[in-house]
């Protein structure tokens, strides 16, 4: 399978995975001949990339980070939340009153971390594509995933995990108070619009603290999450010492992720890009420990991307190196004058005179 951009889908393009709806649930399935049409409508639910059969990758196989089943049950789960937070502040605390609603993100989460312990391979978000008319629940379930990865990465025990796992599943719940014209601006804010802004970590605290079965912590996980290690951040301005090791966890996740989806205003970044721009600020706005952990993580080249190598060869990426995740397993497709040849792979771990140079624009 190839990893292309929406734009360079073509009909009759055969998808090797699905595409899920906001809510978790399989909006088109693997298999399905695309068409024009099909094409069309994901572009505008902002889908920007597919994952296409391809008979000379046909091997590849991409691993979800979670099961079809759980993704779908996080997804339901952050889709209620949100909604019933921008419905009514009663409708919010009513669907807490019973306990019951508690007890499922405490199921699901404690799922998500029994299926993450399970993964050998490096974390690929992108190799389930999601639709969505409102990028926050997207985001949300991408960045529990993150965060719950890096905290197993970083040794957290059970309690942590699982208040650094709700912190993040809800750590933007109070952007559902922001005004959409402030929320969805295409352009940059104003000075008053970011202020605005600014106060979804006060309303998300707020809401979240005062809830029965939402561990404090996590409620500073809303509160914090944008505070950065030399003060810059907000709303409060804290600095190293000041912040809470959850909230720097999430501040690397919530960035990269942000970096590597879609939104209103910018395009999205590859992950290997937006993970240079994690380091550029290592030390002084982020825990550097948690992003180095984190550059450890993910997969920086994803499956079945393609590559050009300094040698003008090129191919698709097709395997991780757990441990050296910037040197993958590249297969070549083409040589240097851009012609077929029998492929045949190069692994950049052991070949250090071999570098990737360039990458498929997917976005």
């Amino acid at each position: 399978m190839r990893l292309l951009s929406i734009h360079k889908c073509q009909p009759g393009n055969v998808l090797a995975r699905s595409v899920y709806a906001e809510n978790g649930t399989v909006l088109v399935g693997s298999g399905v001949e695309l068409t024009q049409r099909m094409i069309d409508r994901l572009t505008q639910m902002n889908v920007t990339n597919l994952y296409i059969q391809d008979s000379r990758t046909a091997d590849i196989q991409v691993e979800a980070p979670v099961s079809e089943a759980t993704r779908r049950e996080a997804m339901g789960l952050i889709n209620d939340a949100f909604r019933a937070s921008s419905h009514s502040p009663q409708k919010w605390q009513n669907m807490f009153a019973d306990r019951q609603f508690g007890r499922q993100i405490r199921q699901v989460l404690s799922q998500v971390q029994d299926e993450l312990k399970g993964k050998n391979a490096a974390m690929n978000l992108l190799a389930d594509a999601c639709a969505f008319d409102h990028y926050i629940f997207a985001h949300s379930f991408n960045v529990m995933l993150y965060s719950t990865a890096l905290a197993l990465k970083s040794d957290f025990g059970e309690k942590e995990l699982l208040e650094i796992g709700i912190g993040a599943m809800l750590h933007d719940i109070g952007k559902m108070s922001i005004p959409d014209e402030v929320l969805k601006k295409p352009g940059r804010l104003t000075e008053e619009e970011f202020h605005v802004m600014k106060k979804h970590t006060e309303i998300g605290f707020e809401m979240l603290r005062r809830q029965e079965e939402i561990p404090l912590l996590a409620a500073h996980c809303a509160f914090q999450h944008h505070e950065r290690l030399d003060g810059t951040g907000y709303p409060r301005g804290l600095k190293e010492g000041e912040i809470h090791p959850y909230a720097k966890l999430m501040a690397v996740c919530d960035v990269f992720d942000a970096l590597t989806t879609h939104r209103v205003y910018r395009a999205p970044m590859l992950p290997h890009v937006a993970m240079e721009m994690l380091y550029t600020g290592a030390g002084t706005l982020f825990d550097k420990g948690f992003v180095e952990r984190f550059r450890d993580t993910i997969a920086l080249y994803p499956l079945g991307l393609s590559v050009v190598l300094n040698t003008k060869e090129s191919g698709v990426v097709v395997d991780y190196n757990k441990g050296t995740p910037s040197r993958p397993v590249v297969r070549i497709l083409y040589d240097e004058h851009g012609q077929p040849v029998e492929p045949f792979e190069y692994d950049l771990s052991k070949r250090l005179h071999l570098m990737i140079v360039s990458c498929d624009d997917l976005f």
